[in-house]
């Protein structure tokens, strides 16, 4: 339990600060949602570029049987190394955007 509410805190901590980033065109924000319950945790981009409307998923992290699944990763040098960073082992850490037959090959946890 100590290990979740630590890794619980770290994503949260790493994931923050790119809600202080501006957009440099349109009416963007960058949106936490974070889900301690099922341990779920997105920065979701919202807003209008002119007039088309944007609302998508920047970052989506989960917590699943004690390792964090990194489930889309669209920042410019990716929230991993961040995570590893700030204490989270690589075996920890599973590339879940990767295919199972490439995560052997990435350095990370494979599930």
């Amino acid at each position: 339990m100590e290990k979740l509410s630590k890794y619980r805190k770290i994503i949260q901590l790493v994931l923050l600060p790119y809600t202080e980033i501006p957009y440099s065109h349109g009416d963007l924000i960058c949106k936490p949602i974070f889900d301690e319950i099922h341990d779920s945790y997105l920065l979701m981009t919202l807003g209008w570029d002119r007039k088309t409307r944007v609302h998508g998923c920047l970052v989506h992290l989960d917590i699943i049987n004690g390792k964090i699944w990194v489930q889309r990763d669209e920042t410019e040098d990716g929230v991993t190394h961040e995570l590893v960073a700030a204490g989270i082992p690589p075996s920890d850490i599973v590339l879940g955007f990767h295919p199972a037959d490439v995560r052997p090959y990435t350095g990370y946890a494979i599930a």
